[in-house]
């Protein structure tokens, strides 16, 4: 088999004819090896070659490179041609080859021009205003910073008195910065749009008048701690000299109309300051307005879109509704290269905020040549139910989903739509191909049109096209004409990752209470739903009832998963110091068959299809699911209660647990693990003695480390310990400040360490974490000095999804957004005079915390009435604080709320 181009991961070797054998040339000489995209792989041939074999054995070489097609001859795409005819045309011929071959292997993205530009755009607006005030040189900045210099950044135009050109939101300052405080009752009405608006207006003041106002967080369920770092307004000038470079500079021009009536020109003022900056994109949902300056651009340095805005709007120049100049792109494409649309344009949602299917919108925009950006993304309001409160579902939504994708998305948090579509590292894939060409005129003939693929596939993601200088091999002298460090193949952390992708990272997986943030807790379809969306270990809490059937719930008290109160059971509320101090309606005074008839709720659950829904299961039942499950790779069953239970009302928990364990076959081992948890180590003492099980230990409060004591203490019942999200990273008032000793004491220790509870809602994560759950998990997993073995959460999907993303693992080639976020970074951006108050430190975890009285013997009680509470309760004193593992449920009410502050 004829062989001519061989490679090692580092090195090129050159074969060629001699005669009817295959020699290869010890004195070829190896200039550069395969590094960097800066270096070239150069084989220069001795004067001795055949050049003209050499040019029937042209060939593009695959070097360390699994993903890739094996090495292709070019010359079956050329045919055989005498090399001394080789014209430019056909090595332009051969360039587009390549670069055809090149395409085929990069990811495919259903934009308008596929994998030539690359991923879509993620626009800023606002700079990073999901966590700084909008327009400030602190957002704008962030935005660099957590995403790397790719991202473009969005300014709203405003002009002031003078004819200045400044980033603001919106017409109105009073929303976005303090000017009121400057200009006490110096408000203004103004008509806009036909509708009037009071407040302050920048027309109605010059530069130097705006100079010293303050910005100020806009969105009230936003953090305001940044209000005091004097961000200042910025214009449009400035955003040349951010100390960190954007990819790009988007103007939005809102309001070209309302300035014009007030005799200030936006035309004008973007046409003179275009003279000065490079704006790849300017968008206005005025017609005229883009029509006016379309010809004064260059569509491949400057793009215009035309924005739209809700579909009853009347657009000013056309008066047309914007859902009527929807059936007109064609006339759109006359003046503007895109459209910019809300996310509802695409996937619009009905009353209920559940999806429905998708429009033609996208693809019909695509047929008319017009890229499609797509709006109002931001991570702290739920869109739709159907995206569990997880923003990266989202944006996936938008560019993967196999039928088309959005061109570009615009976002208040630009580091979430960056992990769905951006590449996380620079490929080590590299193809090289040699094109010997006479040097006579033919390279120079081509030189400019190499230059042209160059900058093209640069931009679509880095093919690096180039020339070498002339070789002498012959007479006349040949060049090698060449194309190397070929970015293909290259990694999108979270798209185009398929359900069977391979985990790259063995964290385990722990539901809580099954997908409990979908369905209510430890019911049917809870379990189900965590199973199918790649939990590794399944929950059950177990509850007793009255007969003593063992069975799964998140509550011993009826009242906080079930509409018991709204049954003929609700006289049965009661106060049981040893448990809570309000009253309950509790397990163990109701049978199973009473307990299984009660209707499931949720209040964490906030889709109103399934608030209600699913049914309880035994602990039997929970353990046949789970040992039909090949994908599971244990159970945790979770104990507390047990001394009372024992000693108050005759039910051994401890031996239900471990008859419906030994009934299921789970004692005979196998490829399931068994986990048993508990707070109370006396209870993992027992289940030591009688069992073989992994036992975990749960510490209830949250500490900042623990004593040597105690930390042996624990080994004795358990190789395993669950600690809070507050016991790895310290936080005050939302901010964490601080990694604490917690975790690697227990990691010097051999002990395992499970965190909780990971969710998805916004509201449950610190703002370093900037309201995406991917980055909480990936920042305590990848923590600096701390060992996470497991992560429990409601939303297994979620953190099943990171495990399978492929920019893990990369080390110093990770991206950018994937790295951990540091503890104390936003929190030390905090000027004094808006910090919240302080806190003392966490406290370590102590022996005497850790160790627990025996467990009583199980009392022997005589029957009480059928679904009747147990006698002699009595109301615990003023200050008792009795031991109890809190539930933490976001309230519906407080996060509906949140949304509406955001509208």
């Amino acid at each position: 088999m004829e062989k001519w181009w061989e490679g090692t991961n580092e090195m090129v070797g050159l074969y060629w004819r001699s005669g009817s054998s295959l020699t290869h040339s010890p004195r070829i000489e190896h200039h550069h090896q395969i590094k960097t995209q800066s270096q070239f792989t150069v084989a220069r041939c001795p004067s001795t070659v055949d050049t003209h074999s050499l040019m029937h054995n042209i060939a593009v070489l695959r070097v360390s490179s699994h993903h890739l097609t094996p090495p292709i001859n070019l010359r079956h795409v050329a045919g055989m041609w005498n090399p001394r005819a080789l014209s430019a045309p056909l090595a332009v011929l051969l360039l587009h080859s390549l670069l055809a071959l090149v395409s085929a292997q990069r990811s495919a993205w259903n934009t308008l021009d596929g994998s030539v530009r690359g991923p879509p755009l993620v626009v800023a607006r606002g700079g990073f205003s999901g966590i700084f005030p909008d327009s400030s040189d602190g957002a704008y900045n962030l935005a660099v910073i957590t995403c790397g210099p790719d991202v473009y950044i969005w300014c709203d135009v405003q002009l002031t008195k003078d004819g200045v050109g400044i980033c603001q939101p919106e017409l109105n300052l009073a929303n976005s910065t303090d000017i009121s405080a400057t200009y006490p009752n110096k408000t203004k009405t103004y008509m806009v749009n036909g509708a009037p608006i009071s407040g302050y207006f920048s027309l109605d003041y010059t530069m130097k008048e705006l100079g010293n106002q303050i910005l100020t967080q806009g969105v009230l369920s936003r953090s305001s701690r940044f209000d005091g770092n004097a961000f200042q307004i910025l214009t449009v000038d400035d955003l040349v000299t951010l100390n960190q470079k954007p990819k790009g500079i988007w103007l939005n021009i809102q309001h070209n109309a309302f300035y014009a009536q007030h005799n200030l020109s936006m035309r004008n003022f973007v046409l003179s300051a275009a003279r000065r900056i490079v704006f790849s994109y300017i968008s206005s949902p005025e017609v005229d307005f883009l029509r006016g300056i379309s010809t004064r651009f260059n569509p491949k340095t400057t793009k215009l879109v035309l924005r739209f805005m809700s579909q009853d709007d009347v657009e000013p120049s056309t008066n047309q509704t914007y859902g009527s100049l929807l059936k007109n792109l064609t006339f759109i494409k006359t003046f503007a290269s895109g459209i910019l649309v809300p996310k509802g344009y695409i996937w619009p949602v009905d009353a209920t905020l559940y999806l429905q299917p998708h429009t033609s919108l996208v693809s019909d925009a695509h047929k008319a040549g017009l890229e499609v950006f797509a709006s109002d993304f931001v991570n702290d309001v739920p869109f739709s139910f159907n995206y569990s409160f997880d923003p990266l579902a989202e944006y996936l939504q938008f560019v993967d989903n196999g039928e088309f994708s959005v061109d570009g998305v615009l976002s208040d948090f630009p580091i979430t739509p960056f992990e769905a579509i951006a590449y996380g590292e620079v490929s080590p894939n590299r193809l090289v191909v040699f094109v010997l060409v006479p040097w006579n005129g033919v390279v120079r003939a081509v030189r400019s049109y190499v230059h042209t693929l160059h900058e093209d596939a640069t931009n679509a993601g880095g093919i690096y096209v180039d020339f070498d200088q002339r070789i002498s091999c012959s007479n006349p002298p040949w060049a090698a004409l060449y194309a190397d460090q070929i970015q293909i193949g290259s990694r999108c952390c979270f798209s185009h990752v398929g359900t069977n992708a391979t985990e790259q990272d063995k964290i385990l997986i722990i539901s809580k209470y099954g997908a409990s943030g979908d369905y209510p807790a430890c019911t049917d379809l809870a379990y189900n739903k965590a199973i199918a969306d790649g939990v590794d270990v399944l929950d059950c809490p177990v509850q007793m009832s009255k007969d003593g059937t063992p069975f799964c719930l998140n509550s011993i008290d009826l009242i906080e998963s079930t509409t018991v109160t709204q049954s003929k059971f609700s006289n049965l509320a009661i106060i049981i110091p040893e448990i809570k101090s309000v009253s309950g309606i509790y397990a163990f005074n109701l049978t199973w068959n009473d307990i299984k008839n009660l209707t499931c709720k949720s209040e964490k659950v906030l889709n109103p299809k399934f608030k209600n829904a699913g049914n309880l299961l035994t602990l039997s039942d929970f353990l046949s699911l789970a040992k039909n499950q090949t994908s599971l790779s244990g159970v945790s069953i979770i104990v507390e209660n047990a001394a009372y239970l024992a000693e108050k009302q005759g039910l051994s928990v401890i031996d239900a647990v471990i008859n419906a364990l030994s009934k299921a076959g789970y004692d005979k081992g196998g490829s399931q693990k068994v986990y048993i948890q508990s707070t109370n180590s006396s209870v993992l003492l027992k289940f030591k003695e009688k069992t073989s099980y992994k036992l975990v230990y749960k510490i209830d409060e949250t500490v900042g480390d623990a004593a040597n004591a105690a930390v042996e203490d624990i080994k004795n019942f358990a190789s395993a310990v669950v600690v809070s999200k507050d016991s790895v990273f310290a936080s005050n008032s939302k901010f964490l400040i601080y990694n604490t000793k917690t975790a690697p004491t227990l990691n010097a220790a051999n002990l395992s360490v499970f965190v909780e509870t990971f969710s998805n809602e916004f509201v449950s994560q610190a703002w370093d974490f900037f309201s995406d759950a991917t980055i909480e998990i990936n920042s305590y997993v990848n923590a600096d000095g701390v060992k996470i073995d497991g992560i429990i959460t409601d939303f297994p999907k979620t953190a099943d999804r990171y495990r399978r993303n492929k920019c893990l693992n990369l080390g110093a080639n990770k991206p950018v957004y994937m790295d951990p976020v540091q503890p104390g970074g936003l929190y030390g951006l905090i000027t004094s005079g808006y910090l919240p108050p302080a806190e003392a430190p966490l406290p370590p975890l102590t022996e005497s915390e850790v160790a627990e009285p025996p467990l009583p013997s199980v009392a022997k009680l005589a029957p009480a009435p059928a679904s009747g509470p147990s006698a002699g309760t009595k109301a615990p004193p003023g200050n008792a604080q009795p031991k109890t593992a809190v539930c933490f449920f976001f309230s519906t009410l407080a996060v509906f709320i949140a949304s509406l502050l955001l509208l």
